[in-house]
């Protein structure tokens, strides 16, 4: 799994995995526009049953400009997990810098009333260096 995911965070047995790449197809460089997509696996180990409700993401770029991201589940869902299972969602980022970051948190809400504040990984955002 760490070869697929290479960023995790475990929160009361929330677990965030995070596999992020650069995709020069979608970046137009001589532009000043820089893409990654990201591949994001949230797996409950927990005993209760979460359902995610919101997504806060924290974008910085790279001159230092953070950019809050936050809103309704993810990619228009709001999955509700079981114990044991797991959701699956791609997404991206364009920056106008080639390199920055991003981490942040979901909300779940427990089968038990309970609301979990679960990590997002930080994770860099770096386009390969190329041949001037």
């Amino acid at each position: 799994m760490k070869e697929l995911f290479q960023h995790t965070a475990i929160t009361e047995g929330i677990v965030v995995r995070v596999a992020v790449n650069f995709l020069p197809e979608q970046s137009r460089v001589e532009a000043g526009k820089w893409f990654w997509v990201y591949h994001i696996r949230i797996e409950n180990m927990s005993d209760h049953a979460v359902q995610l409700l919101t997504r806060h993401w924290r974008i910085t770029d790279g001159q230092g400009l953070v950019n809050f991201v936050e809103g309704e589940g993810v990619v228009g869902e709001q999955p509700l997990l079981a114990p044991g299972e797991s959701h699956d969602y791609v997404s991206g980022c364009p920056l106008t810098t080639p390199q920055g970051s991003m981490e942040g948190h979901y909300t779940f809400l427990r089968d038990d009333g309970e609301e979990i504040r679960a990590a997002i990984p930080f994770f860099p955002l770096a386009a390969p260096a190329t041949a001037g």
